[in-house]
């Protein structure tokens, strides 16, 4: 019998030795030259471990809300599972009686598990909606702005993220892909529910042999996976105003298709006046924007041309709209999409995020799977993910978030199960002062993540390996019976397991479990969706078999893919879920909400940090960026060995333009310091000649280690990120809108605290 397990970057396969030791080595079927090396039994990972229930010191002593400015800063002390269940369920019972459930705020928000029934978020907020609600969050990190506009102009995001046009197509039919912050191959390594077959680098590369042109605008040339393709260098934040001239063109040229605008579009004639400078006294020509972007004039006007003479895939990288104003250049690629009158056909159109996930692009089936049912959520109030710290600092403040007038819920617990927000949220520093607010946090984790060591009671949860589960990801092609290979480490164990645990406590346990344990329900979830399948003519075996098989591969149900086909063949009868039914390049419901910083249309917005501001770049400023990490994912695995091989003497590298290191008197592997008014962290210089001048790039993921002064010793980059909205539409993260000072080289230590254990001062006597 094979035995599998499943991670966010692929299928593996469990091997083990004459001495009982399991390895786990790549699906055969992968066809991904250079899968990402990550293993969740390696030893430098298991070190970091979360062992035994474990309570913060003051809190265990005096009680909820004590020494809150100690969290995150004092020893713990391991407990019992009975006494450590017992404390936090009480804790939980007290302020839902006393406060009100809208006072607990469920988080979690990560990549906890491929697996599609031990998956943390899932679980947490069953358990919260049994025991009578919480305040939750809406949207994501990576899709803040775009999961709130694109329903507005055009489709919802998970219609837009399941029906990329699919490599095949594009190979066939495309004949310019021009992109927006490139397809970097790093974040295709990655998918919700494992992967069998990795797309991405077959993909381009099949396009790279047909001859097809690509072109790459933006800060960094490196993220484009391809020696033929150009590079043209932009500043970031601004590719609005570089669409928006390209636009200009196109009217101005005549090269505009009418006939598809007509039919197809809805408001264009009052972006068209803004383009042509009606509306505000400015044209939007290529030396307007090349004064903004540093795109010279001619480059901006002939790639203009190019698009509009042949077949065109538009694409844009997450990352843009994860800025100040990010809206905008994603409704801007739509416009000029629509400008160009390709979308709908075989290899035209627009992408947003190819190169993001290994689904995108894919033309695996469009098949449903199964999921854990999450009951009802008494409590109506929730937040746009991005706003946590907003919410604790200023409870009962209030924001505007797609339309709507809200107010911040006054949080009095917190409880986290999946997810590490001292790795994805923006301005640390800030987030440190808001996660005093709560008197209690409580965190189901399997390592001693910056998160669980800013938490009041810690329960130690298993990892894939440690567990029977399925693994599962539309558009991935595939069902895996993930197989417990490992038995769970100390005491660690399972999120429904300890769930449960507490729903008996709090009186709602046969609402959590319905009476069934993990098999059984693992037993329901597939049988479910195997009923569900054969009504789609899809058999697949009973679960018994499924559980000796191992693995479903669905690769008859593979056929390409062209995004908005049939809206495209026929808009009466196929219309968007816009208001119009079709794209909309004005949107009135948006003009209605009469904000400023997101007017009805597209529109170029002076982002609140960048190089154009008067002064920064002869400052000695630079732009920095905060992509996604090669060797690791998000904060994933970071004390592991494929993570660490990456990093300087212990902490990240931070990369620059040799020009900019030379002016700094800087060296390859230096120590610098980069700071701002928000805070400081430590980095080893990497000179990198595919970035431009004024930018630096620091990839996210290293753990948040601050020293006495709360200067980040590792390299994390969110101590000097901007924590605002994206604007009062959608209140999305601006992480890659931020200035930075760096100097050095530094004599200082290597970095050899990141993965340090919290004190564990004893364990308490029964």
């Amino acid at each position: 019998m094979t035995y599998y397990t499943s991670a966010h970057w692929g299928i593996r396969l469990a091997e083990r030795d004459d001495d009982g030791r399991v390895t786990l080595r790549v699906h055969p079927g992968d066809a991904d030259p250079n899968p990402i090396g990550l293993d969740q039994l390696e030893d430098g990972v298991q070190k970091v471990r979360v062992r035994r229930p474990a309570v913060r010191k003051s809190w265990l002593e005096q009680g909820p809300g004590a020494a809150l400015e100690k969290r995150g800063h004092e020893p713990f002390v391991e407990v019992s599972w009975e006494r450590a269940l017992d404390l936090a369920a009480a804790e939980i019972d007290r302020v839902r009686k006393t406060h009100g459930n809208g006072s607990i705020f469920g988080g979690s928000y990560g990549w906890s598990s491929a697996g599609r029934f031990h998956h943390a978020q899932s679980q947490v907020h069953r358990f919260l909606n049994a025991a009578g609600g919480y305040v939750r969050h809406e949207n994501s990190y990576s899709l803040g702005a775009a999961r709130v506009l694109l329903p507005h102009i055009v489709a919802p995001m998970p219609y837009i993220m399941a029906n990329h046009t699919s490599w095949d197509v594009m190979r066939d039919h495309t004949q310019f892909l021009l992109c927006f912050g490139g397809v970097p191959w790093k974040n295709a390594q990655i998918s919700a529910g494992g992967i069998l077959r990795h797309h991405l680098r077959p993909g381009m590369e099949a396009m790279r042999e047909a001859g097809i042109r690509m072109v790459n605008i933006g800060p960094v040339g490196d993220n484009l996976e391809n020696d033929a393709a150009e590079w043209v260098p932009s500043r970031p934040n601004t590719d609005t105003a570089v669409i928006l001239a390209m636009a200009w063109v196109l009217l101005d040229e005549g090269l505009e298709d009418r006939a598809f605008l007509d039919r197809y579009a809805t408001g264009f004639d009052r972006f068209a006046a803004y383009v042509r400078g009606e509306a505000d006294g400015t044209p939007k020509t290529p030396d307007w924007a090349e004064v903004i972007s540093a795109v010279p004039a001619g480059t901006i006007a002939q790639l203009a041309r190019d698009a509009a003479a042949q077949r065109t895939m538009l694409n844009m990288s997450w990352s843009l709209q994860r800025a100040s104003h990010g809206e905008q250049p994603l409704w801007a690629l739509v416009a000029l999409a629509s400008m160009l009158g390709q979308i709908g056909l075989p290899g035209g159109g627009f992408g947003f995020g190819y190169g993001a996930a290994n689904t995108l692009g894919s033309n695996e089936g469009l098949l449903p799977g199964p999921t854990l049912p999450q009951g009802k959520n008494a409590v109506t109030d929730y937040i746009p993910v991005a706003r946590i710290a907003d919410m604790l600092l200023n409870p009962g403040g209030t924001y505007r978030y797609n339309g709507e007038d809200r107010t911040y819920a006054d949080i009095r617990l917190i409880y986290w199960a999946g997810g590490n927000p001292w790795h994805h949220h923006q301005d640390l520093n800030r987030l440190e002062k808001a996660w005093q607010k709560p008197e209690t946090v409580i965190v189901n984790e399997q390592y001693w993540t910056p998160t669980a060591k800013h938490a009041d009671i810690v329960f130690p949860a298993t990892i894939p390996p440690e567990r029977d589960d399925i693994g599962f990801s539309t558009r991935e092609g595939h069902l895996v019976a993930m197989q417990q290979i490992v038995p769970p480490l100390a005491e660690a164990r399972d999120d429904y397991d300890i769930f449960t645990e507490l729903s008996r406590r709090l009186d709602c346990e046969e609402t959590f479990t319905e009476g069934m344990d993990s098999a059984a329900w693992l037993r329901k979830l597939y049988e479910g969706n195997r009923g569900v399948l054969a009504k789609r003519g899809i058999e697949i075996p009973p679960y018994d078999e499924f559980r000796e098989i191992g693995l479903i591969d669905f690769v008859a149900e593979k056929a390409p893919v062209v995004m908005l086909e049939e809206f495209r063949a026929d808009p009466e009868r196929k219309p968007l879920s816009t208001p119009s039914g079709r794209i909309e390049i004005f949107s009135e419901t948006i003009h209605g909400f009469g904000l400023e910083d997101c007017p009805g249309h597209p529109v170029w917005l002076e982002p609140e940090e960048w190089l154009g501001s008067p002064g920064k770049a002869s400052e000695g400023w630079l732009h920095l960026l905060s992509d996604q990490p090669e060797r690791k994912l998000h904060s994933q695995l970071d004390a592991g060995a494929h993570s660490r091989a990456n990093k300087h003497e212990g902490r990240e590298q931070v990369h620059v333009n040799p020009a900019d290191a030379a002016a700094r008197g800087l060296a390859e592997g230096d120590v610098v310091e980069l700071t701002n008014d928000r805070g400081a962290c430590l980095a080893a210089v990497h000179l990198n000649d595919r970035l431009m001048p004024g930018v630096a790039r620091l990839s996210t993921g290293a753990w948040y280690d601050p020293d006495e002064t709360g200067r980040d010793r590792h390299g994390n980059p969110n101590v000097l990120t901007l924590d605002r909205g994206t604007s009062s539409l959608a209140q999305g993260s601006v992480a890659q809108t931020c200035l930075v000072r760096i100097t050095g080289p530094l004599n200082v230590p290597p970095c050899d605290t990141a993965f340090d254990l919290p004190r564990i001062e004893g364990e308490e006597e029964n």
